[in-house]
């Protein structure tokens, strides 16, 4: 997310603040630097313009200050100009007193809009708000039964045309009526209605949300945006925002290769705060944005709390207990164990994303790093062969049990003897551990 931004930005910024004094003309520089970076990145040129002006207005006293040298409050400033550019406050959901409370979520074709219906679903879900989807797009073949597969995979209930009668199927307004009465029959909290999308904005999709805003009273309208498509999402979400009065923003495909200024941009042209990101195909992975936060990665001072709360949402707590309990015990772990482990690593998503949360590892080590997301695969596969026996007692396995274990699980001799010699190390470490703690 925002690696080649960050890359450069805090290049830049580093090489301020590794200077024990500042001139006034290598601030113009460094501001300079940081304003070609913006535009590179796909920041509008009036937000890049009014935020380099508002740094270079703070910077003017930078002399003054003696506790701190001067290059690492420019960068306090950068910082705290970027929360304000990305929306100074994580902004919250809104929900409704009575319920349901009804979310509309809007966008273009292709932006991701069914898959993060789902996504904020399975969040909802989990935050105890009681979800309940309704697939509002007529017009896609197959947007329906796509939402229900996902509405599914999510354990969420979905209501669609195929529920209703022949009226429901041609009127959206009649069909999200009459969905928003089924979560209500349903006992449901909050009615998240997926709508109809366009290759392009136009005056007919424009005026049937109009209506349907108008007959639905939402408590919120969120815009669907593709991180990845640059300045076009910032006239997109005007476009969305100047018709409906966008409430919130969801920005889709961070994981990508996107420059990032969509997200620096959007909210500085719209006024409406980006509430989620889309970080990865899962549907688990939909993050809360904190514009603090976000800040704080795009400098490279990581996301600690984000990277908790990701080990919160992965990590079985009695899994981790009984885990911890048996690895310091006399036996030890064995790779039945192991599987477990690594399961919980596989669901806190891609690694070099878990790794760009720890504060001091910039994107020029994640690039370089070495992480193969295929390993733990390869390694589950490898355990799943072995037999119950062999997980719980890996000192028998001997050349031949190896070599079947090998064939089953399509791997190499080699790579099982890998597995086996690092769980091997990581046992007697733990062990190490144990007899430590045990003094």
């Amino acid at each position: 997310m925002f690696s080649a931004l960050s890359e450069k930005l805090t290049g830049v910024l580093q090489n301020l603040s590794s200077r024990g004094v500042l001139t006034d003309e290598q601030v113009k520089e460094g501001l300079r630097e940081i304003r070609r970076v913006l535009l590179e990145a796909d920041v509008s040129y009036e937000l890049t313009r009014s935020f380099v002006q508002r740094v270079r207005e703070k910077a003017v006293g930078l002399h003054v200050v003696k506790s701190v040298s001067p290059g690492q409050q420019l960068v306090k400033y950068v910082h705290d100009e970027l929360v304000t550019l990305l929306g100074e406050h994580q902004v919250p959901l809104s929900f409704a007193t009575v319920s349901p409370t009804v979310v509309l979520l809007v966008g273009l074709q292709g932006s991701g809009k069914t898959t993060t219906a789902a996504k904020l679903a399975l969040r909802l879900k989990r935050e105890q708000k009681a979800p309940f989807l309704v697939a509002a797009d007529i017009y896609r073949p197959a947007a329906e039964e796509q939402l229900r597969q996902l509405g599914e995979q999510a354990g969420v209930e979905v209501h669609g045309a195929a529920d209703g009668d022949a009226h429901e199927r041609g009127d959206v307004v009649a069909l999200v009526k009459a969905g928003i009465r089924a979560a209500g029959g349903a006992r449901a909290r909050t009615v998240i209605v997926d709508t109809a999308g366009r290759l392009q904005i136009d005056e007919e999709m424009m005026g049937e949300l109009g209506r349907l805003k108008a007959a639905v009273s939402p408590q919120e309208i969120l815009l669907v945006a593709d991180g990845m498509t640059g300045q076009d999402a910032v006239r997109i979400a005007k476009g969305f925002n100047d018709a409906l009065g966008v409430t919130g923003v969801i920005l889709t495909k961070l994981d990508g290769d996107a420059r990032g200024g969509a997200a620096l941009s959007i909210h500085g042209v719209t006024g409406a705060p980006i509430k989620y990101v889309g970080v990865g195909e899962r549907l688990e992975e939909l993050e809360v944005f904190d514009p603090v936060r976000m800040a704080g990665r795009i400098l490279q001072k990581g996301d600690v709390v984000g990277l908790v709360e990701r080990v919160q949402d992965a990590v079985d707590p009695d899994d981790s207990a009984r885990l911890a309990k048996k690895a310091l015990s006399k036996r030890g772990l064995d790779l039945e164990d192991f599987l477990t482990a690594m399961r919980q690593i596989q669901k806190m998503g891609p690694l070099k994303g878990v790794l760009g949360m720890l504060p001091g590892v910039n994107a020029k080590m994640l690039r370089n790093a070495k992480v193969d997301e295929k390993r733990i695969k390869h390694f589950e596969a490898i355990v799943l062969s072995m037999t119950p026996g062999e997980r719980r007692r890996p000192d028998v396995l001997n050349g031949s049990r190896r070599v079947r274990i090998a064939r089953g699980s399509g791997r190499t001799v080699q790579e099982v003897n890998q597995l086996v010699k690092q769980f091997g190390q990581m046992k007697k470490l733990m062990k190490g551990m144990g007899q430590f703690s045990g003094r």
